[in-house]
């Protein structure tokens, strides 16, 4: 897929680790500029940055607290005063707290309702006039199985996703007459440090569970997601909009129960 997006500017929200980053990285190895984005760890960001000016594309580090009006706000200017267009806006980043909704205070779903949701609309309003400036526009989500499922301890961020994924079909309703498409990637479990920390000491057996249900018989890795990111930024993906692709190994078509029968 090198060059496939030569030339797009891209801007990925929470990019400087985990799934951002392979995204990052993977859109710059398709010939796309990046605006990477970090909350607290500048050498992460400017280490992913290296890496995109290595392979000779344009690279934006912003800094900025999402859950700040004001700070999403500088973001964008940022990104407008260098640029002065963009192509594609990835919305990655996401925060929550891992507990029964019995035990759900009302800052914790502010918190992940702000990151998912919130600062979604937000930076779509403020991207719009960059987007409309360009060739085309993309908006892309980063949702995850538990917007469709019910997973222990994943209310809030379930219900977070699960708002994220309706918002990215309004947004495709009324951002199509832009010819901007929007969609929302969902991945299954990946090796990352938020799986790491919500299965806890359970970690290494629940992803062996994992990769035997899963028909492909793997884990999703940060790249496989990146991948689908790139189809979905892509001029092939020019007339899908609104839509959730599962990149999940096809576990989600399994049904519990019946593996002895």
């Amino acid at each position: 897929m090198q060059d496939i997006l030569n030339g797009d500017r891209v801007f990925i929200t929470g990019s400087s680790r985990g799934i951002g980053r392979a995204i990052a990285l993977a859109m710059a190895n398709a010939g796309a500029h990046v605006a990477v984005h970090y909350h607290k760890s500048a050498e992460a960001a400017e280490l992913v940055a290296r890496e995109i000016r290595e392979l000779r594309r344009e690279c934006i580090v912003v800094q900025g607290d999402l859950e700040d009006a004001d700070q999403r706000a500088r973001i964008v200017d940022t990104i407008g005063e260098q640029w002065g267009a963009l192509d594609v806006l990835v919305a990655n980043a996401a925060a929550t707290a891992f507990k029964p909704v019995t035990e759900l205070r009302p800052y914790h779903l502010h918190r992940t309702y702000t990151l998912v949701v919130e600062s979604l609309v937000d930076l779509v309003q403020r991207s719009l006039p960059l987007m409309t400036q360009s060739r085309h526009g993309r908006i892309i989500t980063i949702s995850s199985q538990g917007s469709q499922y019910t997973l222990p301890r994943y209310a809030c961020i379930g219900a977070g996703k699960a708002a994220m994924e309706a918002m990215t079909r309004y947004l495709a309703t009324e951002l199509g007459p832009f010819g901007i498409t929007c969609n929302a990637i969902s991945p299954g479990v990946i090796d990352t440090d938020s799986a790491r920390y919500y299965a806890g000491d359970h970690y290494e057996s629940f992803l062996s569970r994992v990769a035997e249900a899963t028909p492909l018989g793997r884990l999703v890795q940060p790249d496989d997601v990146a991948a689908a990111v790139i189809m979905m930024a892509s001029p092939y993906a020019r007339m899908i909009t609104g839509q959730v692709v599962q990149v999940d190994g096809g576990i989600s078509l399994k049904t519990p129960g019946f593996e002895g029968l």
